[in-house]
């Protein structure tokens, strides 16, 4: 449920891209309706109407959902703050100069500030944030945490990269697919190929 929560917005944006895309001129028209105030020259372009219209509707969702929380007084977790605030100036600046580069790059300042991070906690303040969020359910072996450490940080470097070149080679299209399967596909095999290593390594560590 917790996953389904976070990737909510996610699935929003993309959803509301489709249909954005599918209906430009209705897209257009009620960006232009809704948005023509937070848009720098008060015109919302054909071309980028249906990510204008995905980025506002993602931005609603995102702060219903913090408030949501708030409200509820569950403590928001430092990820999803760090999602919020990016998703707010990023979000904010497509609408505003109605572009979509923006929301393109949010992604990757996403996985990388979540990179540096780690890379900071691990190696300048010799605290392991992978070890910090896991070790209450399992034990091991300090050389082990390290190692899980370098692997989350190669793993949102790398979704940075794949993020940018998605970006950058193909239609805004393709992107919010890739966009999408990045974080439904692509994370959860992430961990749940760690989880199988784990798992396996306390088994030969037991035997």
């Amino acid at each position: 449920m917790k996953f389904l929560f976070d990737v909510f917005p996610v699935l929003l944006f993309f959803i509301a891209f489709k249909w954005g895309e599918s209906n430009p001129a209705m897209a257009q028209e009620w960006v232009q309706h809704f948005l023509s105030g937070f848009i720098a020259d008060g015109k919302a372009p054909a071309e980028v109407a249906a990510v204008i219209f995905a980025t506002a509707i993602t931005l609603l969702a995102s702060i219903l959902q913090i408030s949501y929380l708030l409200l509820k007084r569950v403590k928001v977790d430092a990820m999803l703050w760090v999602s919020f605030i990016t998703i707010m100036v990023f979000g904010g600046a497509t609408i505003y100069f109605h572009s979509e580069t923006f929301i393109k790059l949010k992604p990757t300042v996403l996985y990388w500030c979540y990179g540096g991070a780690l890379l900071l906690s691990q190696f300048l303040f010799k605290k392991n944030l992978i070890k910090a969020a896991m070790s209450a359910q399992v034990q091991l072996p300090e050389t082990v945490w390290r190692k899980l450490g370098l692997v989350w940080i190669a793993y949102f470097t790398l979704m940075g990269l794949a993020n940018l070149f998605v970006a950058q080679q193909f239609s805004t299209s393709t992107w919010a697919t890739f966009k999408l399967v990045s974080l439904v596909g692509i994370m959860p095999a992430f961990i749940i190929g760690q989880s199988l290593f784990l798992s396996k390594y306390i088994e030969d560590t037991e035997a």
